[in-house]
Formats: C-alpha cells, structure tokens, sequence
C-alpha cells in the first residue's frame, strides 16, 4: 500500500513536476517485470538480493499507474534541475575534515598510507556520503550546519549529528574496500593518481584499509544502534563474499548474469543499501519507509556499477582515473560481455580461453563492438535506476521545502548515474 499510497499523491507534492524521472517507466514496464520474474531466486536466505516479493508485487503496481499521472501533469512546468552536491555541500566539507581527523594514526608511515584518499584533492566525488545526507533529509530530517562559532542553539540536532557520523562511517568502509581490491587486482592507479599499494606496497595497503575499518568499527559503536551494527556488519560480509565469488568464479557461474547480479549488490549496492536503511532506522521511521530507503540505495548502487562495467569498455583511463579495459584483462566477465555472448555463442570460447593473449582481448572487443551488449547493459542500469527513483517517489508525502528539494535531488542522482563518463 505505500508504494501505491506515495505514487499516488506525486500530482499534490512539488517535485512530481520532474517528469523525465518517469518517462521511461511506462514503456520499460513490460520488460522491467519480466526482468524480476526471471531474477527472483526462491526465498531461502535473508541475503537474497531479490528477496522482497512484497517488493516486487509493490513495484508492479506502482509502476501500472506512473504513465496516466504523467499524462495528467502535461501542463506542469519541469523544474531546473538540481545540483545534488551543492544541496549538501557544507555537510561534505564538514565530512572531509572529520575524515582526516578520524583517520590520524601514531605510527607515521600508517598515518600517511590511512590519509592518503582523504587528502584534500584526491576525496573522491563522496558519492556516497552525498547519497545518505540526501536521504537523511528526504526522511524529514532538517540540515543543520555547525559552524566555527556556533552557539548551543545552532548546534546540530543529536539526530543529524549521528547520521552525518553514518556518511563517515560508510566512506571509510568504502575507501577501505579499495584499498583491499586495488591490492587483490594489482592496480596501478586510483582517483588519477598511484594506488597506495603501488605507491607504499601491498603490505601497508592492506594494513591500511584494516585500519580505516577499525575506525569505522569504532564510530559504530558509538552510535550504539544493534540493528545499525548489525546491518553495516551484513554489508561487510558482503563486500568480502562479492570479492570471493569474484576471485573462485566457477565456470557454469561465471556465465550466469544472476550470478553477476549477486556478486554486483555484494561488492557494491549492499553497502549504500544498508547504509540508506540505516538513515531511515536512526530516523526512527517505519518499517515500510525503511525498506523503501533501503530499495533506493540497492537499485542506485546496481545502476552505479553496471555503467562503470560499461565505463570499463567505453571510458578512457584519464576519465576514470584508472586503466580502462581492467576487468577483461582480469578475466573478470561483466554484463557488456554477457549479453554480448547471448547474441554470439562463439565468443565463451574466446572467453575460456582467457584473456593472456592480447588477440583474445582483441576478438572479445570485436564481437562486443557488433552486440548490442553495452546498449543492453545501460538499459538494465536505467531499469535500476527508475525503480530507485520509484522509492523516492513512494515516499510518505511531506510538503517542507527542504524534504522535497532533497527528494528530487536523488532521484536526480539516479539520471547522473546512468548518464555519467566517469
């Protein structure tokens, strides 16, 4: 009922006049649900990624009536579109240094390899703390600033307070995690500059990214939620599992776009999923409103990765800040390749062969050049990312400016993600 419920008074909220969110919903429904009928395992775990039937049943009908309330705002104005960044900026800022603060260690040579994606410059876009500040206020949490002079009254609420400490909590576990792939991957380059392990070596990378998340651990604790701990531990379990199924892939399985899709939320929705659940927990909502965080930050963080696994084919390494074609020459198969080799059978035995030869690299690329696999790739991501924006739009109606500015602003999120070249 609340999806229903949210969709339906899109026409009565401001940000319902962002039309294009939707436009492709209506002619995408048929294939979307076919897409889940297909995807959805039975239920025998919690981890399952699509393991939300009442999801699934919600989705479905959310979507039946997007194109009449659509057809029904013709006369509406769209609205400029939002800088999502800049709604949340002096927050990120604020982040940034709590960053380097909490990143200090004693030992010099672990200070400099703990700080070193936290210098300022190489921060990264903080796409994630971004995401889970928007969300805090979507959820009808006001934003307030702290500033160098604050007096008592201008200090943050407690509540604001602990969910900015989330947004830090989540960025040094994803920073961590890339300190650790970038080791397991042999990379050479990160945010365009040297990876620390082929800056400082493996050993303090590793120890670095340990470090990050044992401060990670410890801004948990003082958060003192066991149904947050409990779904941050579930998002690193997670991120250690996807690693795992990246590494010992059998073959049956590394041929399986289900499989890919688990090993994708893994590695890298769960974080941003669980994390956005967690925003809505300490927000204290509703169990249905806490689910509809948690779709949001799923389905965003599928889309996320499908264009990077097209960015990895399409992008150069300038752009991305890291050598492109990495997974190919890894042997890592991603979708492009996968809906490449249902068109061309042929190609898994280029793909068996593996990718040592640089002819079979070669032959791989020509057979996805004449595919439609990174077409059929960007439409799976905007499939993801209109459900994302789904949950957005399901949201519990709240007329406070600020609520629905941040509303729009991630939905806004899910266009620059599938439209993004880096």
């Amino acid at each position: 009922m609340l999806f229903t419920r949210g969709l339906s008074r899109i026409s009565r909220t401001g940000y319902s006049r962002r039309q294009w969110a939707f436009s492709s919903l209506r002619n995408n429904e048929h294939q979307l649900m076919q897409h889940y009928n297909h995807s959805l395992p039975p239920l025998h775990s919690s981890e399952k990624v699509w393991g939300f039937r009442v999801i699934h049943s919600l989705v479905s009908n959310a979507l039946s009536g997007v194109g009449q309330q659509v057809h029904d705002q013709s006369s509406s104005v769209i609205e400029e579109r939002l800088d999502p960044f800049s709604l949340v900026a002096d927050e990120l800022s604020i982040l940034a240094n709590n960053l380097r603060s909490m990143v200090v260690a004693k030992v010099p040579k672990l200070a400099t390899a703990a700080e070193y994606f936290f210098k300022m410059g190489v921060e990264g876009k903080r796409f994630r703390p971004a995401v889970l500040l928007l969300m805090a206020t979507a959820l009808d949490v006001p934003m307030c600033i702290h500033p160098p002079d604050a007096t008592v009254d201008t200090l943050p609420t407690e509540l604001r307070s602990r969910q900015q400490c989330m947004a830090e909590i989540t960025e040094m576990i994803h920073v961590a995690s890339l300190c650790h792939d970038d080791v397991l991957d042999d990379a050479d380059t990160r945010r365009g500059i040297g990876s620390l392990n082929f800056v400082m070596g493996n050993k303090i990378a590793v120890l670095a990214g340990d470090f990050l998340l044992s401060r990670a651990c410890l801004a948990l604790a003082s958060l003192k939620n066991t149904e947050v701990v409990t779904l941050m531990a579930t998002a690193l379990k997670h991120l250690v599992n996807g690693e795992t199924m990246q590494m010992t892939t059998a073959t049956d399985q590394r041929y399986s776009m289900e499989y890919y899709m688990q090993k994708t939320y893994y590695k890298t929705a769960s974080l941003i999923s669980n994390s956005c659940k967690a925003i809505a927990i300490l927000a204290g909502q509703t169990a249905e409103v806490s689910i509809l965080a948690y779709e949001y930050g799923k389905n965003l963080g599928l889309a996320y990765q499908l264009i990077d696994d097209v960015l990895d084919f399409t992008g150069t390494s300038t752009l991305l800040g890291k050598g492109s074609l990495s997974d190919i020459h890894h042997g890592i198969i991603t979708a492009p390749i996968l809906f490449a080799m249902e068109e061309f059978p042929e190609l898994r035995a280029i793909v068996d062969r593996g990718f040592d030869n640089p002819a079979n690299v070669d032959i791989a690329l020509e057979y996805l050049g004449k595919s439609r696999g990174i077409q059929r790739t960007r439409e799976l991501a905007t499939k993801h990312a209109n459900l994302a924006s789904a949950a957005i739009y399901s949201l519990p109606k709240n007329d406070n400016n600020d609520v629905q500015e941040s509303r729009r602003a991630l939905v806004e999120l899910t266009q620059r993600v599938i439209t993004r070249t880096k």
